[in-house]
């Protein structure tokens, strides 16, 4: 499924929060980002192994190498965001969704529709960046 694929929603604040069909909504957004960056990592995959041939002139090989450089660090930061994605569809499967980690209280469904995996209310993440911010080592 892609991600044109997926229902929109009507974020209306009249229904009851994380109703069920909010989680089915959210749950194939995450489904369909979650199948988009396996596709995308597969082809990475298929790219590089292309790529792996043997370049003679030192300039052909550099360039690659740091092309490769920046696709293993995409596909770092990939595996990263599948495990957060695959943690968003637990909290679905265990009724915890939608819900700030912080004060428990439901995190807008604005924010949730941008960033589903969002695990804190806007107002807990901007705490959390200012005091980031103070005890951050310059």
């Amino acid at each position: 499924m892609a991600k044109h694929d997926v229902i929109s929603l009507d974020l209306n604040d009249s229904e009851p929060f994380m109703n069920e069909r909010q989680r089915a909504y959210f749950k194939a957004k995450l489904i369909a980002w979650k199948d988009d960056i396996l596709r995308e990592s597969k082809e990475t995959l298929v790219h590089l192994q292309h790529e792996n041939q043997h370049h003679p002139d030192l300039a052909d090989r550099a360039s690659t190498e740091t092309d490769r450089s920046i696709e293993l660090r995409a596909r770092d930061r990939q595996r990263k965001l599948i495990s957060k994605i695959e943690a968003a569809l637990k909290r679905i499967e265990d009724g915890t969704y939608g819900y700030c980690e912080e004060t428990g209280e439901p995190i807008s469904l604005k924010r949730l529709d941008a960033r589903p995996i969002a695990t804190l209310s806007i107002e807990a993440q901007e705490a959390h960046e200012r005091r980031e911010r103070v005890y951050r080592d310059d």
